[in-house]
Parts: C-alpha cells; structure tokens; sequence
C-alpha cells in the first residue's frame, strides 16, 4: 500500500505539471490575436521557396495554387528545387517556366543527410527577394496566403513567421485521427510563440528574412541532421531574437497538406520530426518535452501495472481524464480557428492512443535511422 501511495504522489504531481503546461498551451494561443490584414499597397519582394522529391502526384496543384496567388506578381519568385526526383516532378514544374516559375535541379553527387536544407539553401543564394517563403510540394493555399503573410510581416516587423498549416480532405479514420492530434500540435507551437518561447513551426508555411537567415548563418550546425530546416531554424533566430517571433492567427494563411495513408509513412514522418530535439540547444524546450514524455510513460506504466494490482487503474483513469479535458479546452479554441470542431468527437480515442504513440516516438525518434523520401537517414 506504501509503494501505491508513493506512486500516487508522483503520478498527480506529474499530472500537475502536465496540467500547467496545457493551460499555459491554452493562455498562450488566446494571447495571439487575429490577424486582419489591411494594407492595401505592399513593397515586399518574397521568394517561394519549394523543395521537391517525386512529387509529380501532387505538385501540379501545388503550383496552380502558387501562380494563382493575389500578391503583386512583379514582386513575387516562386522557385522549386528539384531534389533528384525520379519522376516526372522536373518536367512538369518546367512546364510553367511561362508564368514565373523557376526550376533548379539539385546536382549533389556525394551522400547528404540533408538535401532538404542543401535545397532551400541552394535556392536561397540565387533568390532575388527578401522575404523567403517556404512551403512544401504537396501543400495547397488560398489565394490570399502570401498577400496575408506581406501583410503580417510589413505591419509587424518580424525576423520569422509561423504561419498555419493543417490537413484536410481525408479519407479514412486514421486520417481525421492525424488532423486532430496535428492541429494539437499547431496549436502548441503557436501558443509557446505567443507565450514568447518559440519551441516549433512547421516549414510547410515559414517566413522569414533572407538577410536574418544569413545572420545566424543559415543551417550551419544542424546541416548534418535531415529534419529541421524550420524548427531549429526558428531557434537559431529566436536566440539572436527572442522578440522578433511572429505566428499569424489568420485562417488565409491556412497552408494545407494531407495526412499520412498508413501506419507506416506515419510512424517514418513522426521519427523524422522527433529527431530534431536531439540537436535542441534551448534547455527550456528540452525540459518541456521530457516532462510531457515522462507523463505518457507513467500513464502506461499505470496501466500495465494496474492489470496485475487494480489500484494503478484507478490512477490511469484519473491521468487519462485530466488529459483529455484539458487537451479538450485547448484543442477547442485551435479547431474553432480551424473551423474543424467536429473532429473533438474522436478526443477520447486519440488520448488513449497517444500515449503509446508520444512514449514509443520519444524513444524510436532519438535513435536508429528512418525511410525519408525512398532515402534511409538519420
């Protein structure tokens, strides 16, 4: 009985902390106000930026979403680098040389980790704009999306702008399952911008200057890593500066991308996204997510040992329910934004699976190697 109460202790002060940082999750997405964009003339020449690998399914609507954009075209690039694809992702991207867009091949004869940031890097040093904007081959937006960003960052003068990225069109269960856990996350990397501690973005819809990128010297130091051209990007400018961090809270700038098929290209893409916080600098950023780690492994280890000694269950359900409101309070106000507030109704079946998702990505994501676009990396 002793060891159960110690056990007890240690689950509800973990649940404690696990329950402040959702709501300081919930505080600081509420600290982030809509953004109306009202400037009617803008000056800002902006290079998109798009790196592409076998993409040929998918990046001809990517391209038509791009041309169609409402921004001046006289200060609009728009630059797809073609990473060595094996289709026909060259040819069609060269089949719209006649209204602006750009094509670089990728011609990398030896072994990288990362051909991503090799791209963007690449296509950097040859832009003409000075705002870079980056998205990615399989992602569509409205035709305000870039006018809405110009806007954001002329008015407010930031170095880095997160902007929104969500799925849509799914076809399955275990696809409306991802929409909801990745507007979670969306939501957790808008809210620590609005909290003023920039933790995550995601590079399917980042801007930032091309004259800051170069002052933090761009991806040196995290350029052997496959992932992070947007996450420890924002680091490296979040610590040169804290203040200079925006997320754009404007359902025009919603950049949208689908949601993984299978079990499989799920669990590849989530140990690709993992693999950054080894190379985290920020210690903040580190303790936070450990902390939210070690919260899922007790709820788990509760409930194994609960199959044996009942009592534990009685702390699992408690664990479980203080997650699932609090995560509901939270994913509330970011599906609201979204406008996909029926997805709530799959919470309680989402919390159960992520904590056996959060436990074995936090382990499997720090080690070993991983399938990324047909490449093994690390």
């Amino acid at each position: 009985m002793e060891i159960l109460k110690l056990i007890s202790l240690i689950s509800a002060a973990l649940t404690l902390i696990y329950g402040s940082l959702v709501l300081s999750f919930i505080k600081g997405w509420h600290s982030l106000t809509f953004f109306i964009a009202s400037k009617l003339e803008l000056n800002t020449k902006v290079s998109v930026i798009v790196a592409a690998r076998d993409e040929e399914l998918n990046i001809k609507r990517t391209i038509d979403a791009l041309v169609g954009q409402d921004y001046p075209k006289h200060l609009t690039e728009i630059i797809f680098i073609d990473d060595h694809s094996t289709d026909k992702t060259a040819e069609i991207v060269e089949s719209y040389r006649d209204r602006g867009v750009r094509l670089i091949k990728l011609n990398e004869d030896r072994a990288l980790n990362s051909y991503k940031k090799k791209a963007i890097q690449t296509a950097i040093g040859s832009c003409s704009g000075s705002l870079i904007i980056t998205t990615d081959a399989d992602c569509v937006m409205g035709t305000k999306w870039l006018t809405s960003v110009v806007n954001f960052y002329e008015d407010k003068g930031y170095k880095m702008i997160s902007s929104p990225v969500a799925y849509f069109e799914e076809k399955s269960f275990f696809e409306r399952l991802q929409s909801l856990e990745f507007l979670y996350l969306i939501g957790l990397g808008a809210s620590t911008i609005g909290n003023k501690q920039p933790s995550t973005c995601n590079g399917a819809n980042l801007a930032y200057e091309k004259s800051t990128f170069y002052e933090v010297g761009g991806f040196q130091g995290i350029d052997d890593l496959a992932s992070g051209d947007d996450e420890l990007l924002l680091h490296k400018i979040a610590a040169k500066y804290p203040d200079k961090i925006g997320f754009l809270k404007n359902r025009e700038a919603i950049v949208y991308t689908h949601a993984k098929e299978n079990l499989r290209s799920f669990i590849q893409q989530r140990k690709r996204w993992a693999s950054k916080s080894t190379r985290y600098k920020n210690k903040a950023i580190i303790v936070l997510g450990v902390l939210i780690w070690i919260f899922n492994l007790s709820i788990l280890a509760n409930f194994i040992t609960g199959l044996f000694l009942p009592g534990f269950l009685t702390i699992t359900f408690y664990q479980l329910l203080v997650k699932m409101v609090l995560e509901t309070l939270f994913l509330w106000d970011v599906t609201g934004f979204a406008k996909r507030r029926s997805l709530l109704v799959l919470i309680p079946i989402l919390n159960v699976l992520h904590v056996l998702y959060m436990v074995y990505i936090g382990i499997a994501g720090n080690s070993g190697k991983y399938n990324w676009k047909g490449r093994m990396v690390r």
